[in-house]
């Protein structure tokens, strides 16, 4: 029962996230938002909403490690695992703006997530306004930068949205929180039944299946991006889905309820490894072919992933 619980609980996630998107974009497009400013802001709290509400509900009932597991994992996840098998299918174009800013920004916050859970086994109300404050900063500054550019590439905005009426804007609203919310209740459930029927922690099953579910969606929008040949559009989306991930998932469910360290194994393994993942990303995107995320070096990542999912097991 657990895995159906799990498994209808992602079903959920991704419908309502889909149907959150769609209501949260036609309702930009009401408020004269531009553009651009809906695929950097806009599109992106939306898509990272299944994680919020999967780390909100478990720290909520106390499942912390869910929480953690969650975000550290998706962000995992998000480049050994979507950014390995999309570089397998066809070779990434890497845009100079990624070591420029947008890597830097994801160590900081990584790095600076490690340190908060170090300094006091947690992350306090005030270290989750610290995150909230730091992802305001990097918008503003995303926004400013984009704008002195002539070719931006941002999330992909359905322009058919700005004929959408308010009418439906409010039933996609209502249909998206009600299968958020019923997703990650039941992941939530599902999952700690089932790390307690495998003898395994909460910590496992997180950073594992429900990491791995709740990144299918940029899994499919990179596999899709990557099948179009838009090269520089994947590897963006990643590097900030995983900013959102740390500082705006992690920083609200901290902000509401604090979330404590129940697992050392969060902190003396998975966030080396994705601190670790993320780092490796420099020295592939320079050798030995500068800026290109080829087929091997998605081997390379996608091997590195299947060593982590084998060692949360096995430990």
């Amino acid at each position: 029962m657990s895995v159906i619980f799990i498994l209808v609980g992602l079903v959920l996630l991704v419908i309502g996230g889909e149907f959150l998107v769609r209501s949260s974009v036609a309702l930009s497009f009401k408020l004269n938002l531009s553009r651009m400013v809906i695929g950097l802001t806009v599109v992106s709290f939306a898509t990272s909403a299944p994680e919020l509400l999967v780390s909100l509900q478990a720290a909520v009932q106390g499942f912390s490690d869910i929480s953690l597991g969650n975000v550290i994992g998706s962000n995992i996840a998000n480049i050994a695992l979507v950014l390995g098998i999309t570089a397998i299918i066809t070779p990434l174009g890497i845009d100079r703006d990624f070591y420029r800013f947008n890597w830097p920004v994801m160590m900081i916050f990584s790095i600076a997530l490690y340190f908060f859970l170090k300094s006091g086994q947690n992350i306090s109300r005030i270290e989750g306004v610290a995150f909230l404050l730091g992802i305001v900063t990097y918008l503003i500054i995303l926004i400013t930068r984009s704008r002195k550019k002539k070719d931006v590439v941002v999330e992909e905005v359905d322009e058919s949205l700005q004929a959408v009426s308010v009418f439906k804007i409010v039933l996609w609203l209502l249909i998206g929180g009600a299968a958020l919310y019923g997703g990650s209740e039941l992941l939530v459930s599902g999952a700690v039944d089932l790390a307690t029927k495998l003898g395994v922690s909460e910590r496992v099953i997180s950073v594992t299946m429900i990491a791995i579910g709740t990144s299918v969606p940029e899994l499919a929008a990179s596999v899709m991006a990557a099948l179009k040949k838009e090269k520089a559009l994947s590897l963006g989306n990643l590097i900030g889905s995983n900013i959102f991930n740390i500082a705006s998932v992690l920083g609200i469910t901290a902000l509401i309820q604090p979330i404590y360290i129940q697992s050392e194994a969060i902190l003396s393994n998975d966030i080396f490894w994705m601190i670790g993942v993320a780092f490796i990303l420099i020295p592939l995107a320079f050798l030995p072919v500068k800026l290109e995320m080829g087929r091997y070096k998605g081997i390379i990542l996608f091997v590195g992933y299947t060593i982590f999912v084998s060692l949360a097991f096995l430990g």
